[in-house]
């Protein structure tokens, strides 16, 4: 029964294949028709119309198989065009949801760009009211990264990008958004934490660059300006906290040390990440 319904939906999905096959069929029968006509093939269905006439065991046989070998032949290649298509299905769904793993994904470094983080700030700030728990965003911006691309080219910035990235994720905790919102500019949004907790991350990421980076046979002295926002304390959108945070890393970059801020009252003109 389940064969054939298999069946059955293979020559619905398939039905140009499906009229082709009839075609060739009736094709085959009717030149099979015109050369019995030709040569008097027809013997055999004259012998039949004696009723001293039977067919024999062979004859049955013979008929029995050849109607079971076209039936089998039409069955295998609708199962065959069955499984092709559903081949065909599998990768197409295999290859979206690789593209909308690359839409969320920075090419230079592997981490999540800036849209997968708008989404995760989405998330957090659609909560439900009755959600106690707090977060943090931190928005990261590199000190002294233009001197090297000045210096060094545009490809071995990429380079020391690619190392701090590496080093941003060791001081991540498994279950924080680490996100390359692009240039030399990095966000976290991590969850579940109070103040005391988000400025031991935010110490941590400015901790992996204590040392130098090495990369294109140079050494370079890279430091973080941080600023923080706790959600929801300091927003309760991704626009506002996006924003406060924003102010925060622009105030701890004024320090001549790398720095992390947490927000203050936020101005009136937002910038966006979007």
């Amino acid at each position: 029964m389940k064969r054939s319904r298999s069946l059955v939906r293979a020559i619905i999905e398939n039905p140009w294949s499906s009229v082709q096959d009839g075609l060739l069929l009736s094709s085959v029968m009717l030149v099979a028709a015109l050369l019995a006509l030709q040569y008097d093939l027809f013997w055999f269905v004259s012998a039949l119309s004696e009723p001293q006439r039977k067919i024999s065991l062979a004859e049955a046989m013979f008929l029995t198989v050849l109607l079971a070998l076209c039936i089998f032949a039409f069955v295998i290649r609708r199962l065959r065009e069955q499984r092709n298509a559903i081949a065909r299905r599998v990768v197409t769904k295999n290859q979206t949801r690789e593209l909308r793993a690359l839409a969320l994904q920075d090419s230079l470094t592997g981490l999540p760009n800036r849209r997968a983080m708008l989404s995760g700030l989405a998330a957090v700030t659609a909560s439900s009211p009755s959600d106690v728990r707090k977060h943090a965003f931190f928005l990261i911006d590199l000190n002294d990264f233009k001197r090297v691309n000045d210096l060094h080219g545009h490809a071995l910035g990429d380079r020391v990008l690619q190392v701090v990235a590496e080093r941003f994720r060791t001081a991540a905790r498994p279950s924080d958004l680490l996100a390359r919102l692009g240039g030399d500019e990095f966000a976290v949004l991590s969850y579940d934490v109070d103040r005391d907790t988000a400025r031991a991350i935010g110490l941590r990421f400015i901790a992996t660059l204590a040392s130098e980076i090495r990369a294109g046979g140079h050494s370079h002295e890279i430091g973080a300006s941080i600023g923080a926002a706790l959600i929801p304390d300091d927003g309760t959108t991704a626009e506002e906290i996006i924003h406060n945070a924003d102010l925060a890393m622009y105030r701890a970059k004024g320090q001549d040390r790398p720095s992390l801020l947490f927000s203050e009252p936020a101005a009136s003109h937002p910038r966006q990440i979007a």
